[in-house]
């Protein structure tokens, strides 16, 4: 059988803080779909991820020669981005050559079990170097940063050679050929304006009454944007993602909630994390200086707009004032006076005098969030959170 194997080896997973804690690069969402939803479409195969001996190799991690059969592999950086030219470029592929940048990393290797040298290592040959711009993310900014192109590319995957469900006449739309709704949607009296960029919305989805759409902008399956919601491009609202009041240019993996009134701008929000009502961040320095943010390797500019990155699993009070360009770890309940500290660390409880989250009782309240959508926290989840509890 031919497949991809993912690999986060030379990617330096750890830039990516905090969402690579608890997910392995290519199941970050950007755009539509995850990095890997992407690949297993584009190429139409089935993916995998290298084993890296890490807390992170779960049931598809597998070793490059126990996983190589018959069949072709194709060993795929977890954070690059493809495009048809690039997925035209792997098809052509002989055994044992690999697509190069201009500067000579390797980032797609075709190979075979006689490319297998031993347990860890391929026999490489060819170097096919590529023009095109090779789009990747290496930063938690990276995410928003690229939203706009990665809505646009996506559209254009999950949309072609298909008809979109009728849109009611009811809503008011700009340039409809670019309005995409999946089976199952619902949306009445809503404003859209695609001719900024494209608007997909996803199956069983519900754009609420009176909301403004700016593209471009896509809601997951199963969604929902409340009554007045408004929306400025370029926006991703992932699967059961819950959303209101006032949001631009930022990405919610999936399953959390922004259900209120506040401001979310140029914002990364992982999974199951929930910003309690008038939660509002700031994106923008006062002095519209560029804004700095925490990496485990020190400080960095994130560009002039960056509001916050927030850890899976983590929640604000109602109220809360994140600070500009702040970096939320994972499983954090944030709540106090005034703007938050610009780095609150995993497992924080509160955010001023900050105490540690016991993780029992954070269990507990995850275990509470997820019965609210229906879903259970799996071993898998448990086993993470323990060693990011423990280690990280």
């Amino acid at each position: 059988m031919n497949k991809i194997i993912f690999t986060e080896e030379f990617c330096q997973p750890e830039n990516l803080h905090p969402f690579t804690l608890t997910r392995q690069i290519q199941d970050i969402r950007i755009g539509i779909l995850t990095i890997r939803e992407k690949w297993e479409r584009m190429l139409d195969l089935p993916s995998f991820d290298k084993k890296e001996d890490d807390y992170k190799d779960l049931d598809r991690s597998v070793n490059i020669d126990e996983a190589v059969d018959e069949g072709v592999c194709y060993l795929i950086h977890g954070n690059v981005l493809p495009t048809d030219k690039l997925v035209k470029a792997i098809r052509r592929l002989k055994d044992g050559e690999f697509i190069a940048t201009p500067v000579g990393t390797g980032i797609v290797f075709r190979f075979t079990k006689n490319e297998i040298a031993d347990r860890h290592k391929i026999k490489v040959g060819k170097a096919i170097t590529i023009k095109e711009e090779i789009k990747t993310i290496q930063y938690p900014w990276d995410i928003f940063q690229l939203n706009d192109w990665s809505i646009r590319q996506d559209f254009e995957l999950l949309t072609r050679k298909r008809k979109s469900q009728p849109i009611s006449k009811s809503n008011k739309v700009t340039k409809p050929s670019q309005v995409f709704i999946e089976k199952g949607a619902r949306m009445e009296h809503c404003i859209i304006n695609a001719s900024t960029g494209p608007v997909y919305i996803g199956r069983d989805a519900e754009v609420m009454e009176g909301c403004i759409i700016r593209g471009p902008f896509a809601i997951g399956e199963g969604a929902c944007l409340k009554s007045g919601t408004k929306v400025y491009g370029a926006t991703t609202l992932g699967p059961r993602c819950v959303v209101g009041g006032e949001i631009k240019n930022s990405v919610l993996f999936g399953y959390s909630n922004k259900a209120h009134d506040g401001y979310l701008g140029d914002s990364v929000v992982g999974e199951w994390c929930n910003l309690g009502a008038g939660t509002t961040n700031s994106n923008l320095k006062n002095n519209a200086g560029p804004v700095r943010i925490w990496t485990p390797k020190g400080e960095m500019v994130a560009g002039i707009k960056c509001g916050v990155m927030m850890g899976d699993y983590t929640r604000t009070s109602i109220n809360t004032s994140i600070n500009t360009g702040t970096v939320m770890g994972v499983c954090c309940n944030v709540f106090g006076l005034g703007l938050t500290p610009k780095y609150i660390p995993n497992f924080s409880w509160g955010s001023e005098g900050i105490k540690r989250f016991e993780f029992d009782k954070a269990l507990s309240n995850i275990e509470a969030w997820k019965k609210l959508k229906e879903k259970t926290v799996t071993e898998n989840e448990k086993n993470i959170l323990k060693y990011i509890f423990e280690k990280c």
